[in-house]
């Protein structure tokens, strides 16, 4: 597959670049549109969701149209204690679909939800034969779709190397990482973590501009990590990355940004043109170069999923004013990203979304509240990627804004309006 070269059109490119990988066998990924609710769940976090009836309380499962119980259709999504009873277990040796057969065995259970509700659902190879008590909590498969995972009720996580986990997962460890952007603080606390993950190599981006300001020298001594001159804001440097790499790339985590902040002396096009150079265009060259790559990577991959990281802002959900043009190239970005996921399906690729509230940078020294500080960032992301979530909110203000969005979202447009500079 080659990386295409028109930049003005990016979307018929992209679309073209994924066709060899629709032949991997991948779980069933068909869902009905209220099923997905479950899908929504999972991509943020494991914690149960089941709908409840608002007339009459009753919980439903599997998801509906309308309640089981007194035919109202105001069904809510609520998350749910996954506590339950093992009522029977079962090993399966047998299977006409394609994914399923090049995986077996596999162990399902029949779990009595102390919510009320009986379920099916994967046993994780911890879960014993006599076990009694369980959890049950929500996963993202390899295709993309929620389904149901069981684990012994004592359990925090599963086993790195158990086949759940494998399938499920994007975990670092043993795993080959780009990292674009290793000049800041935020960019090298990531690199610490994904080593003390277990990252097997790091290729941490380096752009010379800043090099004078700062250097990632005591990353560069480590022998897990390579320095590569990135930037992002030049896209000939970027589509010389792909050579540089090969094809043994895992993971991408593109943390590159500029974020102007405002400043006097500078014009507000210029500022914006700065941002966009690189917030959207160069990750959309990056996607380019390195997206294919990445994709027949995962596609011939047995173990965790290959994973494309994109560390984008809260601030991309809801204009920002304080921040407006970075905002803005913010809310390009991720509409950017929302292609690539949609384009990774069916390729083993999990894109990730990281929208953090402010972090604890100069960019964000004007901004009120609680700042994101570079470990707690760094943290966040392994976590979604040893989880194999696809949306993660880190930091206290980014938590309230995705709360606030889906509760009110015309309130906080009106608020942000009002504080505005």
């Amino acid at each position: 597959m080659n990386a295409p070269t028109d930049m003005a059109r990016p979307c018929a490119d992209l679309t073209a670049t994924q066709t060899s990988n629709r032949a991997m066998a991948l779980p069933p990924a068909a869902r009905s549109r209220v099923a997905r609710g479950l899908t929504a769940a999972a991509a943020t976090g494991h914690i149960l969701h089941l709908q409840c009836c608002d007339r009459c309380g009753a919980l439903q499962y599997p998801p509906r149209e309308a309640c089981g119980q007194c035919l109202a259709d105001t069904l809510r999504w609520q998350p749910q204690p996954g506590g339950g009873q093992l009522l029977a277990q079962s090993t399966l040796r047998h299977s006409n679909d394609a994914y399923f057969a090049q995986h077996l065995p596999w162990r399902i259970g029949t779990i009595k939800l102390d919510a009320g509700p009986t379920v099916i659902a994967f046993l994780s190879e911890s879960v014993t034969p006599d076990a009694a008590r369980v959890t049950v909590s929500l996963r993202l498969d390899r295709a993309g779709e929620a389904v149901l995972v069981c684990q012994p009720e004592q359990e925090a996580s599963m086993a790195a190397d158990s086949k759940l986990q494998q399938q499920m997962s994007c975990d670092p460890r043993g795993r080959v990482v780009l990292v674009t952007d290793g000049a800041t603080v935020h960019g090298q606390a990531l690199v610490d973590a994904l080593l003390a993950a277990g990252a097997r190599k790091v290729w941490v981006g380096h752009a010379r501009a800043v090099r004078l300001r700062q250097t990632p020298d005591r990353l560069a001594t480590r022998p897990e990590v390579q320095v590569v001159p990135l930037d992002l804001g030049d896209l000939s440097s970027v589509a010389a990355l792909g050579p540089m790499l090969g094809n043994e790339l895992d993971i991408v985590v593109n943390n590159a940004q500029v974020n102007r902040a405002r400043r006097a002396e500078v014009s507000i096009v210029d500022d914006a043109a700065a941002e966009m150079a690189v917030n959207y265009l160069g990750l959309l060259q990056l996607w380019t170069t390195l997206g294919p790559v990445l994709r027949a990577r995962g596609a011939g991959n047995q173990g965790p999923l290959a994973a494309w990281v994109n560390v984008l802002s809260v601030y991309a959900l809801q204009h920002f004013a304080t921040l407006g043009t970075y905002s803005a190239s913010a809310a390009a970005a991720l509409s950017l990203s929302q292609g690539m996921r949609a384009q990774a399906l069916g390729s083993g690729v999990r894109v990730v979304h990281v929208l953090p509230g402010p972090l604890d940078d100069e960019a964000h020294a004007n901004v009120a509240g609680p700042k994101l500080g570079p470990a707690a960032l760094a943290s966040a992301i392994v976590v979604a990627l040893r989880q194999g979530v696809e949306d993660v909110f880190p930091g206290d203000i980014a938590k309230e804004w995705r709360d606030r969005l889906h509760s009110n979202p015309k309130a906080l447009e009106r608020e942000l309006a009002h504080e505005s500079p």
